[in-house]
């Protein structure tokens, strides 16, 4: 798999990175899609959110069961959305604040700056809200800080 542009990001540690683009408010990042893949930008200006697909490429050790960022009991790694995971892909869905030529604008970033981009894809309303999904072991977990030394 081939990576097919840059996500720059305010964000150069991990320390300093949101862990969900919730709590990204009023940041912005810049998604450089290579030249060779701009033609396939045709048409996401007329969505107001995107999903971005990247690589963790920075991301530690690889546990199959790990405390997450939202708690302290260990979870199984496909139970979660923890960076340190064995094919190392994340997602985010982001808003798309405008497009120029092969760069997209977007608010609300959760990566590492420098970030490899692997794909886009819409973010449908209709196809994409399940208003009745259930949040799973998440359900009432409060937001915290991310705990420090933990990857």
């Amino acid at each position: 798999m081939e990576h097919i542009g840059i996500i720059h990001t305010p964000y150069k540690t991990k320390e300093e990175c949101p862990i969900q683009p919730l709590y990204s408010l009023g940041s912005f990042g810049r998604v450089e899609v290579f030249r060779e893949y701009e033609l396939g930008l045709r048409d996401v200006e007329t969505f107001s959110h995107i999903y971005l697909l990247y690589l963790f490429d920075r991301a530690g050790k690889i546990d199959l069961v790990r405390s997450t960022f939202l708690g302290d009991t260990p979870r199984g790694i496909y139970a979660s959305r923890h960076p340190c995971r064995p094919n190392g892909i994340g997602f985010s869905i982001v808003k798309l604040v405008s497009r120029n030529e092969n760069v997209l604008m977007v608010e609300r970033p959760d990566m590492l700056d420098g970030t490899p981009l692997l794909d886009i894809k819409p973010y449908i309303p209709k196809y994409d809200c399940i208003s009745k999904a259930s949040e799973g072991w998440t359900a009432g977990q409060k937001w915290r800080q991310k705990p420090q030394d933990r990857e």
